[in-house]
């Protein structure tokens, strides 16, 4: 018990990546309350899957044009200083939102604007915040320290739900006060990120070279090497096909099932609580070679979860089988961030999880499609069509990817073109 506790909870032992961790959850909190909320309060404002398909596409839609722009930003400025002007955006967001609810002002294309702001923050703030932790530990425990990110993320998956469900059950609280609340908690992380020193590489500068040609050595580093970029192109498959299904939750939940808008808090957090005990179980694998090969296992579990979604009979067996779904998707993001950086030098690796954070820009613009597809074939359709997408995708990875070479990859592959640190 000893040595798994250790293992798991390593990168826990400095106190930079303690501080960045302890902002990172209240972020966390703050963001899967926002998930809920945003969903419910979509819903009810128009009663379609299409509306909450609108607002998570104008947060794809911001990641998706500044991601890439986010990631060469994080390899060349203060990492820090990102962080925090990304947290200002999102903290505003939120509170923009809470005032409109207050006043009833709040229409689904606000929504969906406060959704773009979140998102285009997201596109600089994921590659800079996870670059920042694994500049404060450094490469022995980079792998856990990704991991813990995860766990994070998990632990609020579980909390960020249940938290958002009491508050809009208060009746003098509701919406407007759950959204004045999130946008406190990232007041409170921007706070533990000002107290931050600088981290080892903030004098860091791509001498030379404009941010668009950063951006493209970054995209071809990540090409040059196997290796990751199949773990990338993984990641952005199943997040991309898969993780849309929280745009058909609400209308699985009313329309098929008969339920309230207060089973949607009670599905996430079961999804949660499996996604958690994924992120615990897996930490301690995270820089051993078994993370490589229960990867693609947790993404299948995921793809098969879904088809089991989609065919679920009533509200109970939803939970349930969500919880599970929770443990495979959990595990499946916690060794990807892991194995991605263990794969990658750290002087591209703000591009590199630029690349990932893009999956979740793709899932966001195609949450619209799905929400679209859902009212006119239905929930479940679409749920079984997703997962068998997923499904069918780990399999031709784990093809491929056990036609990779089993000797060891060096972390930088041969370049050509413009290099690190050198003109174009």
């Amino acid at each position: 018990m000893g040595s798994w506790f250790s293992a798991t909870f390593s990168a826990l032992s400095n106190q930079q990546f303690r501080t960045v961790w302890v902002g990172t959850l209240l972020a966390f909190i703050s963001f899967f309350m926002s998930t809920v909320a945003q969903a419910i309060v979509a819903f009810d404002l128009t009663g379609k899957n299409s509306a909450v398909g609108v607002v998570v596409f104008g947060q794809g839609l911001g990641q998706m044009i500044f991601g890439p722009i986010g990631g060469a930003a994080a390899d060349r400025f203060s990492k820090r200083m990102v962080v925090m002007v990304c947290q200002a955006a999102i903290t505003f967001a939120f509170g923009a939102v809470g005032v409109l609810l207050v006043f009833d002002w709040l229409t689904v294309w606000l929504l969906a604007l406060s959704s773009f702001i979140v998102g285009s923050a997201f596109g600089f703030l994921g590659p800079a915040r996870t670059s920042l932790m694994v500049e404060y530990v450094g490469p022995e425990k980079r792998g856990n320290a990704v991991a813990l990110s995860q766990v994070a993320l998990n632990a609020s998956r579980v909390v960020g739900p249940a938290i958002v469900g009491g508050l809009i059950a208060i009746f003098f609280v509701r919406e407007a006060g759950a959204y004045l609340v999130m946008a406190g908690l990232y007041a409170a992380s921007l706070v533990t990120t000002w107290i931050l020193p600088p981290s080892p590489r903030d004098g860091f500068r791509s001498a030379g070279r404009n941010v668009f040609t950063d951006m493209a050595v970054g995209m071809r580093y990540v090409w040059q090497i196997p290796r990751l970029r199949l773990f990338v192109l993984s990641y952005v498959v199943v997040i991309m096909c898969g993780f849309p299904y929280v745009a058909v939750l609400p209308g699985l939940l009313e329309n098929e099932l008969g339920q309230d808008e207060g089973a949607l808090t009670i599905v996430y957090t079961a999804t949660a609580a499996g996604g958690l005990v994924a992120s615990l179980a897996v930490a301690s694998l995270a820089d051993s070679k078994l993370a490589s090969i229960v990867y693609p296992a947790m993404a299948l579990l995921f793809g098969v979860t879904l088809i089991a979604t989609g065919l679920s009979p009533n509200y109970l067996a939803v939970i349930i089988v969500m919880f599970v779904l929770g443990i495979g998707s959990g595990g499946f993001q916690t060794l990807n961030g892991a194995l991605v950086a263990q794969a990658s030098d750290p002087e591209y690796f703000g591009r590199v999880l630029s690349l990932t954070f893009l999956a979740f820009a793709a899932f966001g613009l195609i949450a619209l499609p799905v929400g679209l597809a859902a009212d006119h074939w239905g929930e479940r359709s679409v749920l079984v069509a997703m997962g068998a997408i997923v499904s069918g995708a780990m399999v031709l990875f784990a093809i491929a990817a056990a036609r990779v070479s089993n000797k060891t990859e060096g972390a930088v592959a041969p370049l050509t073109g413009p290099q690190p640190g050198g003109g174009q």
